[in-house]
């Protein structure tokens, strides 16, 4: 080869590399950043409860009213363990996530970008009493082995077989099992978590549903779960939703999987109030303008209105809030506000 051909060649190879990283610059730049406006597809993820198929019309609802928000497309992605949807959000694989307080804080300690944006309010219409229930039961033929003095109690929960919801999950977790600590005065937590040492067993039932179809089929003896995911499948039939001691029956028209279980009763051995879960957001991952067009859609009455998206807690089909009253609706909400979880999870 003459020099003059090595000359060229060298010259074809230069301008070929020079094209393909130019090339690549362009792409690069012609991509849009990470909370951009320029991102044309965001996703919202769920926990396991509200993945399952009777919150189908709800996040049907959400997605639309997503869309209506910022204009763009709404991606669903519904999982089946907690940690999947506390890593999606905290990755910024999703840019908003329904989740409950305990596992926004999990993220939050993962990435400080992601916030809380959105609550539901309490009855009055403000943060005041925006709340639910977690609750400890057992069922009612074997209630009688929980009570002291004539009164329901926990001290005979020691030994037994229990179910969780899931280690991350608030109401089925946390706030039970914090419980549970201060009346046996332990030292922490730890033992609480797995089967041989408090408890005979450790189960956890991923949803909760599924940690009261543990106590229903009997492979638990008592189970953790809170009310508002259940109220499509038991209804209080003595007593009343805050009172210790009081009957829960499975629904006459429950559907799988407690379509099996008509009729069985429940007894609360405990009741505690939990801080309503927030509409969460990751701050880094999707822009301040969609963030403010979402907050000042959700917080208007077009939301409570929309009975796929509030309901009175009294059918079948559950939706993702509960409109207690009229006045209930969305509040913004920041991390100052969930200071008491964090002092119970300990993040």
């Amino acid at each position: 080869m003459s020099n003059f051909c090595v000359a060229l060649y060298f010259l074809g190879v230069f301008l070929l590399l020079t094209g393909v990283l130019a090339g690549c610059s362009s792409k690069s730049s012609a991509s849009p950043k990470a909370g951009s406006n320029s991102n044309k597809e965001i996703t919202m993820v769920f926990y396991p409860n509200e993945s399952a198929k009777n919150f189908s019309a709800s996040r049907k609802a959400l997605k639309e009213e997503l869309h209506k928000a910022t204009g763009k497309k709404i991606n669903i992605q519904t999982t089946t363990d907690y940690n999947i949807a506390i890593e999606a959000i905290a990755s910024g694989k999703a840019q908003l996530a329904f989740m409950g307080a305990d596992g926004y804080i999990q993220a939050h300690a993962k990435n400080k970008k992601i916030e809380p944006l959105l609550l539901q309010s309490g009855p009055d219409g403000t943060k005041k009493g925006a709340s639910y229930r977690s609750y400890l039961m057992v069922q009612k033929d074997n209630a009688d082995k929980y009570k002291k003095d004539g009164k329901y109690n926990i001290d005979n929960i020691k030994g037994r077989k229990i179910s969780f919801v899931s280690a991350s999950s608030t109401s089925g977790f946390a706030v039970p099992t914090d419980e549970i600590q201060k009346h046996f005065k332990l030292e922490n937590k730890d033992q609480l978590s797995e089967g041989g040492k408090f408890f005979d067993k450790v189960l956890y039932g991923s949803t909760h549903p599924g940690s009261a179809i543990n106590l229903l089929k009997g492979d638990a003896d008592v189970a953790a779960f809170d009310d508002g995911d259940l109220t499509p499948f038991l209804k209080v039939t003595s007593g009343s939703y805050d009172k210790v001691g009081s009957t829960f029956t499975v629904r006459n028209d429950a559907d799988a999987p407690f379509a099996e279980f008509k009729g069985k009763e429940l007894v609360n051995l405990s009741v505690l109030p939990v801080q309503n879960g927030p509409f969460v957001v990751n701050s880094k991952a999707l822009s301040k303008d969609d963030i403010d067009a979402i907050a000042k859609h959700f917080t208007s009455k077009e939301i409570t209105n929309n009975k796929d998206l509030f309901s009175d807690g009294k059918g079948k089909t559950p939706t993702l809030w509960q409109k207690k009253t009229d006045k209930t609706t969305l509040l913004r909400v920041d991390d100052d506000w969930y200071k008491p979880t964090h002092e119970l999870v300990g993040k």
